[in-house]
């Protein structure tokens, strides 16, 4: 795991996952990258709870949890009065990795979506792209997160592009994109 250039080492991490086992592999991992600044929840009511005085720069957490899940932990976090909470980059982990899974954890808000068993080079190349290539935010009636394409193809088709005195394009911020064409991108 040392082929990283970032400095992960001031990164601070909230782990939300119901399973033990399963955040202690986390830490691991992430303490193998040198960030020690960890926190473990067990579920996603607690992780609201603490989100604001813990700050984190990171969540990753599961998707299945009682009594709340990950969308809507993910969710509430997107929705949150803090700006300091509502932007943190999100990971979203799960079992279950089929399409309809993968499109509602997106359009919920997450930056990146992980099938477990979760091995430590995939979730460095996931930290790696949202350290070291943030996405802007979008925000319009029906959604509030990273912007969801991958690709720098320009904006969608009928969408209002500006440049600014710099020369840098920025789309209008109610342009999204379908979950067809997200995937697609």
């Amino acid at each position: 795991m040392g082929g990283s250039f970032l400095d992960l080492s001031q990164q601070s991490v909230m782990i939300v996952d119901d399973n033990r086992h399963m955040r202690a592999l986390l830490c691991s991992i992430f303490r193998a990258l040198k960030i020690k600044n960890l926190k473990e929840v067990g579920d996603g009511e607690t992780a609201l709870l603490e989100i604001e005085a813990f700050e984190p720069t990171l969540v990753v957490t599961d998707w299945h949890m009682e009594p709340m899940d990950g969308i809507s932990l993910v969710k509430n976090i997107r929705h949150s009065a803090s700006s300091s909470v509502k932007y943190v980059p999100i990971i979203m982990l799960t079992g279950h990795s089929d399409l309809h899974r993968v499109q509602e954890a997106r359009d919920s808000g997450v930056h990146e979506f992980m099938a477990k068993p979760v091995a430590a080079k995939d979730l460095l190349k996931r930290l790696e792209a949202i350290v070291g290539h943030p996405r802007p935010f979008i925000e319009n009636d029906s959604y509030f997160g990273p912007d969801r394409r991958r690709k720098n193809q320009g904006p969608p088709p009928g969408s209002s592009e500006r440049r600014d005195a710099g020369g840098t394009a920025s789309v209008a911020s109610d342009d999204t994109l379908s979950p067809e064409q997200a995937l697609a991108s």
